[in-house]
């Protein structure tokens, strides 16, 4: 008799249990390795812990976390006890999850104070109680009503709720349901073609959805083993290519930087390797790049493309080596995606790239008209890049409606930026943008103001770092006495590299 799907994505840790008790299902960031029915029995204990604590189905449960163990178990106890999870990267500042909180109200809060010391901090300023577990260390803090959201159960209920800031510096919780992350457990897991016998390096954050989803998901959907990394550093990363890992999906940057140290260390290429996959997410191909990346691993670099509204994944590439091509693939199954070229810019051939399947987000939390901008009635996405397809049908994103800038992976909104500088009392008006630069994009701030031979750039910088996380902070920051502006008074931010090319070239 064949087995039921799931409906929970607890449930995908339960059925491994059941299957394979004792097989690895998380090494943690300290080495310790846990078995799929140690995981599913730590998240049973959590989920006792949060009805305790008065969690309810449909009430939230905000974690401050990074990658662990724990976190791990707190994703799923949640759904045990019917409460959406709410991770946030514990290196956000406390104005950042104060707005969040605010936003989301959760009943409990969680800390991942084990592993990270900014969760420590906040868990600390919070006066959340520690509790030690045979998983981890943790502090929680009982944040109070929560109102729970409607009544949907099953598949159809929200999971997990992500914040991403949107393009007016408010946070958006991106509601993304059983189903969605359902789907996409199944679509990266078939993607990677993973079985039980893998084990995938899990360095990026299980608070973002390419970490959650085509990660955590995956591999326990797979029966997989996930080795954990709190945060990233080259030398670790090598130890575990070359001891035993065998999916490693990353960004550019980490890349660049494995590749930089093997060098310092007198390695041309990966030796002695088990890896058989590796991608690159999240920004796009260099051909040349691609090549050099291929020659060092020894096999294919894939990529692929997708967003949190989208649970991770929209299409993907499945090339062999030495393939030149840097498309981000086709459609993943049961996946469509069309291009509305009233959006390309006169181009026929380019448009807005939009994404119709059970991948596509319940909505955003408490954002009825945001999510009618950005989800219609029929269910297609607009996903705010510009794409268009090859002859082989392959898509290529070619560019964004938005102003979006990913910096090691993470998305970037410039007017959250513009809008830490512009709380400086000598800032009159700021301009940000994203330039790319090897593999990654750094982020440009030109900030108008009285006096700019003598604008003090570092102690803005460190006025601007309190209100921001490290990876929204500018790169480089360049004082001006005027923007190049319309006669409206709008900054025209496509001529800021023209206008001050002789600064960028000075510095």
């Amino acid at each position: 008799m064949t087995e039921a799907p799931a409906a929970r994505i607890f449930e995908l840790v339960a059925r491994q249990a059941s299957l394979a008790p004792d097989a690895v299902a998380i090494i943690d960031s300290d080495g310790k390795a846990y078995s799929y029915a140690a995981f599913d029995a730590a998240i049973r204990q959590v989920a006792l812990l949060l009805k305790e604590q008065g969690v309810a189905p449909n009430d939230r449960v905000l974690l401050v976390a990074e990658n662990c163990f724990a976190t791990a178990v707190f994703i799923f106890a949640a759904s045990v006890a019917g409460a959406y999870a709410v991770p946030v990267n514990a290196r956000m500042s406390e104005a950042e999850i104060a707005r969040v909180i605010a936003h989301a109200t959760p009943r409990v809060t969680a800390y991942m104070t084990g592993v990270s010391p900014d969760a420590a901090a906040h868990a600390k300023a919070a006066s959340a109680t520690e509790h030690e577990a045979e998983f981890g260390r943790f502090a929680l803090a009982v944040t109070g009503a929560s109102d729970p959201e409607g009544v949907a159960q099953g598949e159809a209920q929200t999971a997990i709720i992500l914040y991403t800031t949107g393009t007016t510096g408010a946070p958006k919780g991106v509601m993304l349901t059983h189903e969605n992350l359902l789907f996409a457990a199944k679509a990266s897991a078939r993607q990677r073609e993973m079985t039980a016998a893998d084990r995938i390096y899990g360095v990026l954050p299980l608070t973002h959805v390419f970490g959650l989803a085509s990660m955590l998901m995956a591999s326990a959907y797979a029966g997989a083993t996930v080795q954990l990394e709190t945060r990233f550093q080259p030398a670790r990363l090598y130890d575990a290519l070359t001891g035993g890992v065998t999916v490693f999906p990353g960004v550019p940057q980490m890349h660049a930087l494995l590749m930089q140290y093997t060098r310092e260390q007198g390695l041309e290429r990966l030796e002695d390797s088990a890896l058989r996959y590796v991608s690159s997410g999240a920004a796009p191909l260099d051909p040349a790049w691609k090549r050099k990346a291929e020659a060092f691993y020894g096999v294919a670099l894939q990529n692929g493309y997708g967003m949190t509204e989208s649970t991770a994944g929209i299409s993907g590439t499945r090339n062999p080596i030495g393939t030149p091509d840097t498309s981000v693939g086709r459609a993943l199954p049961d996946i469509e995606v069309a291009l509305d070229a009233t959006v390309g810019g006169g181009d026929a051939s380019i448009g807005e790239i939009l994404s119709h399947g059970p991948h596509i987000m319940k909505g955003y939390f408490r954002n009825a008209e945001e999510t009618a901008r950005t989800v219609d009635a029929e269910g297609w996405l607009r996903t705010g890049d510009l794409g268009q397809f090859d002859d082989d049908g392959n898509l290529h994103v070619v560019g964004r409606c938005k102003e979006l800038i990913i910096r090691g992976g993470f998305n970037v909104y410039p007017p959250e930026v513009e809008a830490a500088l512009n709380d400086h009392p000598d800032v009159i008006q700021s301009a940000v943008i994203g330039r790319a630069l090897d593999g990654n994009e750094e982020i440009l701030a030109f900030v108008q103001c009285a006096a700019p031979e003598t604008f003090d750039v570092a102690e803005l910088a460190a006025f601007a770092g309190e209100k921001l996380s490290g990876y929204k902070q500018p790169s480089r920051i360049f004082p001006v006495s005027e923007l190049p502006a319309a006669a409206t008074g709008k900054v025209l931010k496509h001529k800021l590299l023209a206008t001050f090319a002789a600064l960028l070239d000075e510095s």
